[in-house]
């Protein structure tokens, strides 16, 4: 048994392809029942996806690794030499300080940022749903998220972090002299805009929409932030209502087209559009960055403002690395324990059975004395000598087996587990 990791991340794939390997949640457990249909030999799979990555995490044979590359190419509609050009495959103690590391916040765009950690235990929750995942990669996951709780409690990883929802704020505020001034249209009504509304409802805009699929849901949360709610169809039309538009849905096609954008823009008279699209794949058509007065970000484009700070927790990131570092160690001796070849625990699972079918034969013996009328002194004489007998005979066969040097090793050896110290 072993564990490995295939993946794409924001520092190893670009935002468009990323976007053809992105998953909702609720199509995270049909994806790996998929997955592990489409396999000769089924591994324990947890399936990862969120803005900045999609991470395929398995244990099993090694030799399934590249099947599920090509699985999750073709998943993805790409070749599979473009999508080896960008994932990254880590094995064993590289898989699992992987998995440390993101569960930490230290593989995160944002260093230290606290979602990814959630996102995490949604995926195991519906790995486990769907029947995938089996006791390596629930061992793995545990310590992953025992490892992320202490580095954000014993170190200040988190400090001073800037969300991407706070970077949107920040330039926003670099674009309008007064954020009070402009009013601000929500796309979508999940985490990320419930973060980004937080937000920008610090800095007091003049009016906020919450546009959304369903109804119900986009007016809790425009009750919560005192805005207006209104049906995703109606954003074409009264896109150029609004100074600022945040927008993040689980679409998998842009729902804000380059065509709605220019027509909003004449309408304002080409006053300035404050845009940002934290969706994958994305929400806005690519094309509308090119637009004169629209300015627009993407997850991607935020990197560099997320960065501020970085330095200054240095420290705390060397730190977490060595809680890291020792979580690794403790998870690896738990594989290797369990290595049906060398490890101790598949020994002891044998010695167990071995055991217990010794007793089973003594019992039926000594049930079968009963009912033949013996006493039960006797019985319980023959019981006890009939499982000494056999719990020794291996023993002493070996005790007189090999030559001189073999045989004072293993009367050492037996010396050391069968005789105890009295003194």
């Amino acid at each position: 048994m072993s564990v490995w990791t295939l993946g794409i991340n924001h520092q190893t794939a670009p935002l468009d392809l990323r976007g053809r390997f992105a998953f909702a949640i609720d199509q995270i457990q049909p994806t790996l029942h998929g997955y592990r249909q489409s396999l000769a030999r089924q591994p324990e799979a947890t399936l990862l996806s969120t803005c900045n990555r999609t991470e395929l995490y398995g244990a099993g044979d090694q030799s399934v690794v590249e099947p599920t590359l090509e699985w999750l190419a073709r998943t993805g509609g790409v070749s599979t030499h473009v999508l080896r050009d960008h994932a990254y495959i880590l094995r064993e103690d590289q898989a699992a300080r992987h998995a440390f590391r993101v569960a930490s916040g230290l593989d995160s765009m944002v260093l230290g940022e606290p979602q990814i950690l959630g996102q995490m235990k949604d995926a195991v929750r519906a790995a486990e749903d769907a029947g995938a995942l089996g006791t390596t990669l629930h061992q793995l996951f545990q310590r992953s998220f025992a490892v992320a709780k202490q580095v954000r409690t014993s170190t200040e990883i988190g400090a001073h972090s800037i969300s991407m929802t706070a970077a949107a704020v920040r330039l926003a505020g670099q674009l309008f002299e007064d954020l009070r001034d402009i009013r601000v249209l929500f796309v979508g009504a999940g985490e990320m805009i419930e973060l980004a509304a937080t937000h920008f409802a610090a800095k007091t805009p003049k009016s906020m929409a919450i546009a959304n699929r369903t109804l119900e849901r986009g007016e809790k949360l425009a009750l919560r932030f005192g805005g207006e709610v209104m049906r995703l169809s109606d954003v074409p039309d009264r896109l150029h209502e609004f100074d600022a538009v945040v927008s993040c849905t689980a679409s998998t096609l842009p729902i804000i087209g380059l065509g709605a954008v220019e027509r909003a823009l004449r309408k304002r008279r080409h006053r300035p559009v404050f845009m940002v699209d934290l969706a994958v794949p994305r929400d806005i058509e690519v094309e509308v960055k090119a637009l004169d007065d629209v300015y627009l970000y993407t997850v991607d484009d935020l990197a560099n403002v997320v960065q501020t700070g970085k330095d200054n927790r240095q420290a705390a990131v060397a730190q977490a690395e060595a809680i890291i570092d020792a979580g690794v160690l403790s998870f690896m001796h738990w594989m290797e324990q369990r290595n049906p070849d060398t490890g101790v625990v598949p020994l002891i699972q044998r010695i167990n059975a071995q055991a217990d079918e010794w007793r089973s034969l003594e019992m039926a013996r000594a049930r079968k004395l009963l009912a033949k009328g013996e006493p039960v002194e006797a019985v319980l004489e023959a019981l006890s000598r009939g499982l000494t007998q056999k719990m020794l005979h291996g023993t002493l066969a070996e005790l007189h087996a090999g030559d001189q040097a073999t045989r004072a090793a293993t009367a050492q050896t037996v010396s050391r587990l069968f005789l105890r110290d009295k003194s």
